[in-house]
């Protein structure tokens, strides 16, 4: 094990921890029973207590099992946008001893047949502007129930910025299948005691499938706990800390830090269901919110925002978070705007959110951090799996006890996705990266990504990176594209600032970047875009954009 990331280690931590054998529903039970009158979460003008909230879970989780029939480790599909709503079904499923399937509220009918397929799923609770794209599926599989939530039930907000789905009415359904959650918060069923254990199967996110099917990643009470411990110590969250949760709670992310740490902390969460920087920065100041857990499009956006000096957001402790590097440019200003430094993480679906994080007192930019508490990580040639040295790139794998159990109902890809080194079974993350000298990782890319240019490997990430060092770029994405004397050539998608736009060039901005990097590297061709495809939790959808131009040159042809 490389141990020289810990001459950097926080002073004040362990370098271990030991993970708590209570399943995670206990960590709301005992909270609400220390904080009964504590605000659990604010929610567009309310606020609801620890104690309402582990009520509104017993309800809940009494209906599952005595209305739908629900059983232990039946998988029950979360597809829902961040509010209220979402932590009570999360915490209710586990009440019932059964497992969470959250999913990615932008699937269209088609997809999520495949999930309720691969997961057998017979149980759905669901955000109500959802309903039309999963109610089709009651029809021709496994799905029998549907659990529709309104979020205005939860809101006591007149702003007219709302998202639409937020402010639209609680509608009515003439289906048995389908139950209303107002009328399930009316019911008063028995409470079964709770007889969870920490090896349960908890949840099952689902890998995003940008190299095949999705496949579901198992795991228990007790990896998901590893990583909450691990996230309450490393940022500092207290019992008085206030999270704004802005990234979705569907994603592993937003999850953990947002939702997860927060409740066994006992602290505080500020919901946003749909990103806004104007709420973000008003609930900032009105809540007084210390951390802020993100990904690097809502920072620029955030930064971007002309009415920001208007704000108090001195309150701000700790500002992270991962998915995509922070250009450098951007954590500069963000640091001038309120003397932080931006702590990134890196971790995946298999890891349920970090394996690594950047010391808070000590964090370098565009950098995944050191191993956290009891991770092992190392760095491999990914076709001989030999061992490689400092600032050597290759793949990354890790050995923690945060790493699932498995991909549901995949065992030949489970056993492929290990390796055995040391006596350990460490996962291969699938990614390019390497570490430095002090024991700093640095992503070099996905190893799916690599553009390979007469020959030369090209990383996107690094000539994203460089990209951000010029003033009017905001946001850019870096594709491969065919080229028939090259094999592939770089290609830039950028969208300019506003002060930028109709001032620059596409001439002008690659005679710049041939001053920047090396020939081999820069873009042949950029072009300029309002907006990108995105994810809902805000990663750039480059996939999305290399097809578009190979689809266009295939027309052409």
């Amino acid at each position: 094990m490389n141990t020289s990331h810990y001459a950097v280690w926080p002073n004040r931590m362990p370098k271990s921890l030991t993970v708590p054998e209570s399943p995670l529903f206990d960590n709301l039970a005992v909270t609400a029973k220390r904080y009964p009158k504590k605000a659990c979460l604010h929610y567009y003008g309310t606020t609801i207590t620890y104690e309402e909230v582990l009520h509104e879970v017993e309800k809940l989780s009494s209906y599952l099992l005595h209305e739908l029939q629900v059983q232990p480790r039946d998988r029950v599909i979360l597809l829902m946008q961040n509010a209220p709503q979402y932590v009570i079904a999360f915490y209710a499923i586990l009440r019932a001893q059964a497992v969470v399937v959250p999913l990615n509220p932008m699937n269209t009918t088609n997809e999520l047949k495949f999930y309720l397929q691969d997961c057998e799923s017979k149980t759905a609770i669901v955000g109500q502007e959802l309903h039309e794209e999963i109610s089709p599926l009651l029809k021709d599989t496994s799905l029998a129930n549907i659990v529709v939530a309104a979020y205005s039930d939860y809101h006591a907000s007149t702003d007219e910025t709302l998202a639409p789905e937020v402010k639209s009415a609680r509608m009515n359904f003439d289906d048995k299948q389908i139950h209303l959650w107002h009328d399930i918060m009316q019911t008063n069923l028995p409470v079964q005691p709770f007889e969870g254990q920490p090896d349960d199967m908890a949840v099952i996110p689902y890998t995003s499938g940008t190299t095949g099917l999705p496949k579901g990643c198992v795991h228990t009470n007790r990896t998901v706990q590893a990583n909450v411990v691990s996230a309450a110590n490393w940022l500092n969250t207290t019992t008085d800390s206030v999270h704004l949760s802005a990234l979705p709670f569907f994603h592993v992310t937003g999850m953990l830090h947002s939702m997860h740490t927060p409740i066994y902390m006992g602290a505080t969460m500020v919901i946003l269901t749909r990103w806004n920087r104007e709420h973000a920065v008003s609930f900032i100041e009105d809540y007084h919110c210390t951390h802020w857990i993100n990904i690097s499009t809502m920072v620029i956006d955030f930064l971007a925002n002309p009415n920001l000096s208007d704000y108090d957001i001195s309150s701000l402790s700790c500002i992270a978070g991962g998915g995509a590097a922070l250009p450098e440019a951007v954590g500069e200003k963000l640091h001038r705007l309120t003397g932080l430094r931006f702590a990134e993480g890196y971790g995946l679906s298999e890891t349920i959110s970090h394996t690594h994080f950047n010391p808070i007192d000590r964090p370098k930019l565009q950098c995944l951090g050191v191993p956290a508490f009891n991770v092992d990580a190392r760095v491999i040639d990914p076709s001989t799996l030999r061992e490689l040295g400092p600032n050597e790139p290759g793949e990354i794998i890790v050995n923690g006890p945060q790493v699932f159990t498995g991909y549901y109902k995949r065992a030949e890809e489970t056993e492929q996705a290990f390796i055995e080194m040391d006596g350990k079974a460490f996962f291969r993350t699938g990614d390019i990266g390497r570490f430095d000298e002090e024991g700093y990782y640095f992503m070099v890319d996905r190893m799916k990504r690599m553009i390979n240019a007469s020959g030369y490997k090209v990383w996107p990430t690094e000539v994203e990176s460089l990209l951000y060092k010029h003033p009017a770029v905001e946001q850019a994405c870096v594709v491969g594209v065919p080229d028939p004397k090259r094999g592939e050539s770089v290609k830039a998608f950028i969208i300019l600032s506003e002060e930028a736009k109709g001032k620059v060039e596409e001439t002008e901005m690659i005679e710049w970047a041939k001053t920047q990097m090396a020939a081999y590297k820069y873009p042949r061709s950029i072009e300029f875009r309002d907006a990108f495809p995105m994810t809902a939790s805000g990663k750039i959808l480059w996939r999305k954009l290399q097809d578009e131009v190979r689809n266009t040159e295939e027309a052409v042809k």
